[in-house]
C-alpha cells in the first residue's frame, strides 16, 4: 500500500486500457482538467449512482473545461458492458494490475463484518491542466459528490 499524493503535486502517471478497446493515459488530458474518479466495482449499487451522477453532469463538467475517467480494477470486457447499459459517455480505465490504484494510494485494507481485504477506497482526484491535483476527496458518500466535484471544477 502507498501513501496518497498531496494536493500540489504532480498526478502519477498512467497509461492504461480503457473501455472500447482504447489506451488512456493521463498526458492525453493535459491542457485540461481532468476529474479522475476511482471506484470499487463496475454495475454495484453505489458505483451504478455515482458513475450516472457524474455522467448527467458531463455537458456542465466538459464548459467547466474538465473530462471526466472513473477507474477500477475491473476487467475492459467489464467497463463495455458497464458503460453500455447505463450510457456513460465518459471513459473507464481497467486496471487489474493495481498499478495506478497503489500511485494513487486508493488500493487500501478495508473490513466488513470483522474481515479485512484489499479493495479499492472511492476517492476523486481533480488534476489541473498542468497535471497537479488541486483537490482530493477521500472515503466518498455518493449522494452530492458529483455536484460538490463539479463545483471546485468551476472554482478551479
Amino acid at each position: 500500500m502507498s501513501s496518497m499524493p498531496a494536493i500540489g503535486t504532480k498526478a502519477p502517471p498512467f497509461s492504461l486500457p480503457g473501455d472500447s478497446g482504447k489506451t488512456i493515459s493521463l498526458a492525453s488530458f493535459a491542457g485540461k482538467k481532468l476529474v479522475l474518479y476511482f471506484y470499487p466495482k463496475d454495475d454495484t449499487s453505489g458505483c451504478t449512482a455515482e458513475a450516472k451522477d457524474f455522467n448527467a453532469l458531463r455537458a456542465e463538467f466538459q464548459a467547466a473545461g474538465a473530462e471526466i475517467v472513473g477507474v477500477s480494477p475491473d476487467s475492459p470486457k467489464s467497463h463495455d458492458k458497464f458503460r453500455a447499459k447505463y450510457d456513460l459517455a465518459f471513459p473507464l480505465v481497467s486496471d487489474e494490475s493495481k498499478a495506478m490504484l497503489e500511485a494513487y494510494g486508493v488500493w487500501v485494507e478495508k473490513s466488513m463484518y470483522g474481515r479485512k481485504y484489499m479493495g479499492v477506497e472511492r476517492t476523486t482526484f481533480l488534476v489541473g491542466p498542468d497535471g497537479s491535483i488541486l483537490n482530493i476527496w477521500n472515503k466518498v458518500r455518493v449522494p452530492g459528490h458529483a455536484e460538490e466535484v463539479l463545483k471546485a471544477t468551476r472554482a478551479a
